[in-house]
């Protein structure tokens, strides 16, 4: 059993309120988990309204796999036009 973390910090350019910023950071990890079986969560800096950090964690049976899966979501997140990547982080266990 191979497990992947990938943490990553945004920054929100559509972030005028904390009532937008939730909107991009939910419809992304919306999409995260609709079109990869994967757990995403918004899990730092939940107060600040241009920034935001989110986690996603896969478990598989192949470590390639999960290297695969994971640069996937990363092309996804950064595909989307209404956030900057500032930092990533990919973890295996």
């Amino acid at each position: 059993m191979h497990i992947a973390s990938l943490l990553v910090a945004l920054e929100i350019s559509d972030g005028v309120t904390l009532k937008d910023k939730r909107h991009v950071v939910r419809s992304l990890l919306d999409r995260i988990r609709g079109r990869f079986n994967v757990g995403a969560a918004e899990v730092d800096q939940l107060d600040s309204v241009r920034y935001a950090t989110i986690a996603m964690v896969g478990v598989a049976n192949e470590h390639r796999f999960l290297n695969e899966m994971m640069s996937k979501v990363m092309d996804l997140i950064e595909g989307e036009p209404r956030v900057v990547v500032l930092d990533q982080s990919l973890e295996f266990m």
